[in-house]
């Protein structure tokens, strides 16, 4: 993931502050269209024969270690994990040979890696390397806010030079998966600080592309590994161009500046007359929600979550705002998904939502905006700044909230100014991880995880869902795990921390000249490691 706070529109929790696994660009509109006219940004027109791409995307990281978080959901380019997917989403080998043996009891996998792999310096690849990223991400003075991804893990060892052997704590179901996570080389990033060392920002890693320069608000650009083991990719130079601004990303593209962009649905629509470029729509689990953080006299109201949760019209959000590229959101999961809740769907019931607050003692004062003991419903609602996606998310939630007698101002920040706010202020955040529910909801919504970093941002407590998370995360029964996440749907229903909106299909307009183009299911994150990019190693130049 690659977004700030991740899972790129910015996050619901992030690695952190990576996730932090990324902080927002920090460049300004100004300093994107001055790029456009700088030729040292690498430009689209510098393509020669199809061999470089320029692609336009809205975040950057913090950092480039997989220690510290970075690319731990595959994609990341730089990096391979044992295992990887495919545009199905299924598991595939990557640097282990082949899928990991698994005991019949659950708590052993056993993965074979695969011989002759070198990191981009031409150091050999072996299994300690594999045990050197597990131990240190695992190991509580690293900085990685997504260390409780790996709670199963209870050993990790090598076991020769070509095969990792892993124990955990609990039959983990979605182990496997989370092996997709980047291995760095320990005998570079085990000789410096973890958390603040060169690695972080000159990685070297075993994946398709090598890192050659970063310039922080600006670009990140790479170039083929001639070593990789899968193959040198085609296309030679590969920048990422982070520009902030929807706006500013479409005229560079329409520009010519870039070859691709993610785009919110309004501003891709107007490339649907150029014939040189193609728009490719990505299913995802990408959702945007307003936080409703626990401490806030207002927003922390219980009958106040409940009548916002269906005072706001979902369904025209969808038409309006995401032009049909979507559908209502009622929690995490999508509606298509198989650990959705059936019956946990909220109907746009302004009537009700009035009656909830009514019967709650807030009554609507000679302005409009309820009261209840002198506190006037009213709480202020931030937005990343340039997201006209969040932007208009926000601006219609707070015309549906006034509707129900409550006051919601809207503003805009860089995440440096929204983050100190997060424990008292709403947000308008993002968030969505697809397969398994343990990856997204964990962090959501576990109350031990509240204010760590971008975890938890609502400071949502509630011990039935703690209980459930923990029932769901422990058990290797499909059953027993789809009880349990369906106690944590019903549970949002009851005491809603967030007010789900929407679930947003991800939109990229990209030069029509490369064959291989493919979309897989995508998190909340859509930058380096999502996109018609996630497999750019195997694009090929239109004969």
């Amino acid at each position: 993931m690659f977004a700030r706070p991740t899972r790129a529109t910015g996050p619901v929790r992030s690695t952190r502050p990576i996730r932090g696994l990324a902080a927002v660009a920090a460049a300004t509109a100004l300093t994107a269209v001055a790029a456009c006219s700088n030729p040292s940004s690498g430009t689209a027109g510098a393509k020669g024969a199809g061999e470089s791409a320029v692609v336009g995307i809205a975040y950057e990281p913090e950092s480039l270690s997989p220690l510290l978080g970075f690319g731990k959901d595959g994609n990341s380019k730089i990096f391979d994990g044992l295992l990887s997917f495919d545009a199905e989403m299924k598991l595939k080998p990557a640097l282990a040979s082949a899928l990991p043996t698994i005991s019949a009891d659950g708590l052993t996998y056993t993965y074979p890696l695969r011989k002759g792999v070198k990191f981009s310096d031409g150091k050999p690849f072996t299994a300690k390397d594999v045990v050197f990223t597990y131990r240190t991400i695992l190991d509580a003075k690293t900085n990685n806010a997504s260390r409780s991804e790996l709670d199963a893990i209870k050993d990790v060892k090598a076991v020769g030079d070509d095969t990792v052997v892993f124990t955990l704590k609990y039959p983990y179901a979605p182990f496997a998966q989370r092996t997709v996570l980047p291995i760095a080389p320990e005998h570079i990033a085990g000789r410096q600080d973890v958390n603040t060392g060169p690695f972080t920002t000159r990685p070297i890693g075993t994946g398709p592309y090598v890192l050659t320069n970063w310039s922080k608000g600006e670009k990140i650009q790479f170039k083929a590994n001639p070593g990789y083991w899968g193959g040198a990719p085609k296309v030679k130079k590969f920048t990422m161009a982070i520009i902030k601004d929807d706006d500013v990303r479409a005229t560079r593209l329409r520009a010519g500046d870039l070859d691709g962009a993610i785009l919110p649905p309004n501003l891709a629509a107007g490339f649907k007359g150029d014939k040189a470029k193609k728009t490719h729509a990505a299913t995802t689990y990408d959702y945007r929600t307003v936080t409703l953080p626990t401490g806030n006299k207002v927003a922390g109201d219980t009958a106040v979550r409940q009548a916002l949760d269906i005072a706001v019209d979902r369904q025209t959000m969808v038409d309006k705002i995401l032009e049909g590229a979507g559908k209502p959101a009622y929690g995490p999961v999508p509606t298509g998904s198989e650990w959705f809740a059936q019956g946990t769907e909220r109907t746009h019931d302004l009537t009700r939502a009035k009656k909830i607050l009514d019967d709650a003692g807030w009554k609507p004062g000679g302005d409009g905006v309820r009261v209840k003991n002198g506190v006037r419903a009213e709480f202020p609602l931030w937005y990343v700044s340039g997201d006209k996606l969040r932007q208009d998310h926000a601006l219609a939630y707070a015309s549906d909230a006034k509707k129900a007698g409550i006051s919601i101002k809207t503003q805009a920040g860089t995440w440096e100014v929204i983050e100190p706010r997060m424990k008292q202020d709403a947000v308008l955040a993002g968030g969505g991880a697809p397969g398994d529910p343990d990856f997204d909801q964990y962090l959501l919504l576990t109350s031990s995880l509240a204010g760590d970093g971008f975890n938890n941002m609502a400071w949502y407590d509630n011990p039935v869902v703690d209980k459930a998370l923990q029932d769901g995360r422990k058990s290797a029964d499909k059953s027993v795990r789809k009880a349990a996440y369906d106690t944590v749907q019903r549970e949002l229903v009851k005491n809603p921390g967030y007010t789900f909106l929407t679930h947003i299909d991800h939109l990229y307009v990209v030069d029509d000249q490369w064959e291989g183009l493919t979309n897989q299911i995508e998190p909340h994150d859509h930058g380096l490691a999502s996109g018609p990019w996630w497999n750019v190693e195997d694009w090929t130049p239109k004969k």
